[in-house]
Formats: structure tokens, C-alpha cells, sequence
């Protein structure tokens, strides 16, 4: 499952042993503000997104994939930017596409 998709199942914060894997990919990380308040790519195609994700490594804001498009995996598949966060105002959960995970 990803990021950004709804599901009735709540994921552990750890994993069964007790420790969250760690993600080199935080290693470093000034996440970048995002550039918009939407997905342009959807905007330009006349689409709805169900959410939003925001790249933390350039700021781009895409569709999660949940949404219709999946622009935000796209531009990860696109440009290898590996984290993303929820683009509402608190949101602190990341997601690795990596390692497919939050972290």
C-alpha cells in the first residue's frame, strides 16, 4: 500500500520487534517548501486528486496515489526523489518510496 491511500488498517509506528527500520534517506534531509497548493499536472488536465504529497527534496507538489494520476509517484519514478509528506498543514508522517514505508 501507499502513501496517501486510505485503508481501514492502522500500521504500527515500530516494527514487530521493536525498533523502526532506520531510512538513510532522512540522512541530511532540509526539506524543501513546497511550490504550489495543488497538483499542476492535474490542474492542467482538467483532473481531481484525492490528496496531496509534497517532494521533500525540491518542493513539488503532486496527486498521491490514491488519486486518479499518481503524480507524485511519477515524479519520484521520474526524478528518484525518494521522500514525501501529506501536504495538510502538520502533517509530519513521511513516506520512503524506496523502501516503501513510512518513516
Amino acid at each position: 500500500m501507499a502513501f496517501g491511500q486510505r485503508t481501514s488498517q492502522v500500521m504500527p509506528a515500530v516494527s514487530p520487534n521493536g525498533s523502526a527500520p532506520l531510512c538513510e534517506h532522512l540522512d541530511g534531509l532540509r526539506p524543501a517548501p513546497p511550490r504550489s497548493d495543488g497538483c499542476d499536472e492535474c490542474r492542467r488536465q482538467g483532473a481531481d486528486w484525492v490528496a496531496l504529497l509534497v517532494c521533500l527534496t525540491c518542493g513539488w507538489v503532486a496527486c498521491s496515489d490514491d488519486s486518479p494520476n499518481q503524480h507524485a509517484k511519477a515524479h519520484y519514478e521520474e526524478t528518484d526523489h525518494p521522500l514525501v509528506r501529506a501536504l495538510e498543514p502538520g502533517a509530519r508522517t513521511r513516506w520512503c518510496y524506496v523502501h516503501q514505508r513510512a518513516v
